[in-house]
Order: structure tokens, then C-alpha cells, then sequence
């Protein structure tokens, strides 16, 4: 049985002919050009991602607000997605414990076909309308949770379906989409459109439209910890020391904002295990030297008095 939002041929002839992302390339004779050729008409098409960006700023800016408002009342954030967006949902959501510090269930990433996905296609697991909202209900999504579905197309029916059951839910919603007016766009509460026009490559998405999505996810994810505090000054305030180069990473900050040699900072790092709590420390030895505690000064007590015999003098009888 054919599910009421699952594509059949027809539509997928109207769905390859109204998306932005499966218009024809314009380069028509790449297999005729020399390295230097290719690689020019590349990255001049690249330079255009970060405008197409720049034009959405609008909606990224409530799509920011919205995920800040639900990580300061409690929820998660998600990122839902196929292929190259569901990879990019994930690498997301694994850098933010590192970089900023929070828990790894704060930022959650799911693609469609599950692991195997990640290194691999997984056929058809696009196709499933209704697999996005299943796997999400392996963390038992509820408000204030936020949801975003990432699809270049905006018209993935795992994406969609998954935003759809969300809403549905009473959750809210949000997408990163380079078609604009498309059905995932129409459904989230708060779409981020970036057209980036057809792919030197007609429909290779992992192109611009992947390059617009990454640089979306890192202007959310950086902006909204920023606010939540996790980043002071210009400086990962929160970070923790786990390999070598994290480790000389935080000294670094350590010795910039405490002047203390970095071998030190190295060492305090590891003992306090975040930057944040070692410039806290640092901080308070500094005070205790220039504020020391009064003491009171050293009396000892004087010697006991030698108290003269006491004579017995009897009654008189």
C-alpha cells in the first residue's frame, strides 16, 4: 500500500522539475576541460554560496532565537536529515560538546539509515515518509525540544515527514532548506531558504547547497552558545581537556586571560578540568596573595600563677 506522501513517478517528475537544486548546470562541457578550468568554474560558483547566505540572515536570525529560547527553558536541540544534510546535522551536533562544553545529549543528530549512513548510502532510507519520526522517538522528543529538518531539495520525504509528525506533536520546528517555497519550508515554523542556484554538477547537492547548510549550522550552533555563555570574550571558555591538542589549546587561554607561564596553565588545566574553572582558581590563588587573610597574632599564654601553700589554721574549741 502506496502511503498518501510517498513521491510515485509523477511526482517525481514535478518534484525534479520545481526544485531549485535539480536545475540543469550551466557548464555543459566539463568533461573537456583541463584541472585549471574545472577547479576555477568551482570555486567561482562557491564565491556565491556565502551571498546567497547573507540573504537569508533574516530568517537565521529567528531561527537562532528560536533555538536559544529552547535550550534556556530545558530542551534539545535536533538536527534531522539524508545523505550529505543528515551528515552535516551530525557533524554538527558532535562538535558542540567539545568545542562549548555541553552535555552530548544537548545536540542531537539523525540521519536516515542510521550509522551505516555515515560512511555509505543506505538505499531507499530517504524514501521512508514516516522513518524520521520513529527514529526521533528513540529520545522521546516533547516541548521545549526543538526540531530542524536539513534537505537541499526541501522535499525528502523522510525530512519532511519528521517535521511534519513534530509539529503535529506540539514541538517546535525549524529547516535549512536551498529550495525555497518548498514543502518542508511551508511546514517548519521557522524555515531558513538560501537559493544557490543550480550545482556545477546538475543535482549534486553536496556541493553549494551542502557548503550553504554548513555554513548555517556553524553560524546557529556558535551564535546560540555564545549566548548561552559558553564562549567568553572570543575564547572557549568551556572547554575540556580531552587529547593533547585540546589540552595546549586551553593552556593557551589559560595564559592569555591569567598571565600565569603556559606549563602551569597545563597543569591546573588537567587539575580543574575545564578552562573555566582553572581562570576561576587561578583567579582566586591571585586574590588570597594580594588580600591575605588577617591572623592573629601569636600570645602564648602566660605561665600558670604558683599559688602559696595553703595553711591549715584549726578551729577553736
Amino acid at each position: 500500500m502506496t502511503h498518501p506522501h510517498t513521491h510515485t513517478d509523477h511526482d517525481l517528475t514535478q518534484y525534479l522539475a520545481q526544485a531549485h537544486t535539480e536545475q540543469p548546470s550551466p557548464y555543459r562541457n566539463l568533461h573537456k576541460l583541463s584541472i585549471p578550468q574545472i577547479l576555477e568554474i568551482i570555486n567561482c560558483e562557491d564565491l556565491r554560496v556565502p551571498l546567497a547566505v547573507a540573504h537569508a540572515l533574516p530568517q537565521i536570525i529567528q531561527l537562532a532565537h528560536a533555538i536559544e529560547n529552547a535550550l534556556r527553558t530545558g530542551g534539545r536541540l535536533f538536527y534531522i536529515g539524508t545523505g550529505t544534510s543528515g551528515r552535516l546535522g551530525i557533524l554538527d551536533a558532535a562538535e558542540c560538546p567539545p568545542t562549548f562544553g555541553i552535555p552530548p545529549g544537548l545536540v542531537i543528530g539523525i540521519i536516515a539509515g542510521g550509522h551505516q549512513a555515515l560512511l555509505g548510502p543506505v538505499e531507499f532510507a530517504e524514501d521512508n515518509y514516516d522513518a524520521g519520526w520513529q527514529d526521533l522517538q528513540h529520545y522521546q522528543p516533547e516541548p521545549p525540544d526543538i526540531i530542524i529538518g536539513i534537505s537541499a531539495s526541501g522535499r525528502t520525504p523522510y525530512t519532511v515527514g519528521a517535521i511534519r509528525h513534530a509539529r503535529q506533536a506540539g514541538l517546535t520546528t525549524g529547516c535549512i532548506t536551498c529550495s525555497p517555497g518548498s514543502p518542508l519550508a511551508q511546514l517548519a515554523h521557522y524555515p531558513v531558504e538560501v537559493n544557490v542556484g543550480p550545482e556545477v554538477i546538475s543535482g549534486s547537492t553536496r556541493m553549494k547547497a551542502g557548503t550553504a547548510q554548513k555554513l548555517i549550522l556553524n553560524m546557529l550552533s556558535t551564535t546560540v552558545m555564545i549566548r548561552l555563555g559558553h564562549i567568553d570574550q572570543a575564547e572557549m571558555i568551556d572547554l575540556k581537556p580531552l587529547n593533547q591538542k585540546l589540552i595546549w589549546r586551553g593552556a593557551r587561554i589559560i595564559a592569555w586571560r591569567t598571565g600565569i607561564p603556559i606549563h602551569q596553565a597545563r597543569q591546573i588545566f588537567l587539575q580543574q578540568g575545564s578552562v573555566r574553572k582553572a581562570i576561576s582558581y587561578i583567579q582566586q590563588q591571585k586574590q588570597k596573595q594580594k588580600h591575605p587573610q588577617p591572623t592573629r597574632p601569636h600570645n602564648p599564654a602566660p605561665p600558670p600563677r604558683e599559688l602559696s601553700p595553703t595553711k591549715f589554721v584549726p578551729d577553736n574549741e
